[in-house]
């Protein structure tokens, strides 16, 4: 499960050590965490990271599967997380050191910048592959965030991206080496601590407002 820990005003999420799939348990940790840092006060920001083979790797389908009733709801705490995470009023760094898939992508756009292994792991929205179209939420959630070519191409072709094509497509901001993912996301978040506060949240929100209203819409979250 996810834990939280703090290097001086960067606050550290790790997703845990196996897919980090989107349980409904999860998510509530996740959201749990997010809770502790947003009431914090002071300067600080946010890295979220995993540890072993996954960044994450997206929806719980598993879960979904079994409790099919629970569909509406489940994505709506998906988009709730997502619309979270894009206007936190801290900046806020992904270190992906493993695979990065589907909702875990997704996920990662929600956060101001990525940083990302070069030399194993891929990045891929693989949704057009596995029969599964993106929501209207997720769809404005990669939109707001790259550039529309590179949206158009990773939608369309499920194209796996390791993190130095990632990083030419602008879909991360940096590649490191294994070693260095973390602690690059950790210094990119050090030198944005000063930024948290109100005023960060309302850009966010203003900046991201028709994505936000899509990820919140709860009437028709499906489309």
């Amino acid at each position: 499960m996810p834990s939280l820990d703090r290097h001086d005003n960067v606050f550290v999420l790790d997703l845990g050590d196996g897919e980090n799939r989107f349980h409904p348990d999860w998510i509530t940790a996740v959201g749990a965490a997010l809770d502790e840092v947003e009431k914090a006060e002071g300067p600080r920001a946010l890295v979220t990271a995993a540890t072993g083979k996954f960044y994450s790797n997206g929806l719980d389908l598993e879960w979904l599967f079994a409790h099919a009733d629970q569909h509406q709801d489940y994505v709506v705490s998906v988009h709730e997380l997502f619309a979270r995470m894009l206007s936190l009023p801290v900046i806020t760094v992904a270190a992906l050191q493993g695979h990065t898939f589907a909702a875990g992508a997704m996920f990662s756009l929600a956060h101001d910048f990525r940083v990302m292994r070069a030399d194993r792991g891929y990045w891929c929205l693989p949704e057009a592959d596995i029969n599964i179209p993106f929501t209207p939420g997720m769809a404005a959630l990669i939109q707001s965030r790259l550039a529309p070519q590179t949206a158009h191409t990773a939608m369309l072709t499920a194209h796996r991206y390791g993190g130095t094509d990632a990083a030419a497509a602008g879909i991360v901001d940096q590649a490191a080496a294994e070693e260095a993912v973390r602690a690059t996301a950790i210094e990119i978040a050090q030198a944005q601590v000063n930024k948290a506060g109100d005023t960060l949240g309302t850009i966010k929100a203003r900046m991201y407002a028709p994505a936000l209203a899509t990820l919140r819409d709860t009437t028709n979250p499906l489309g």
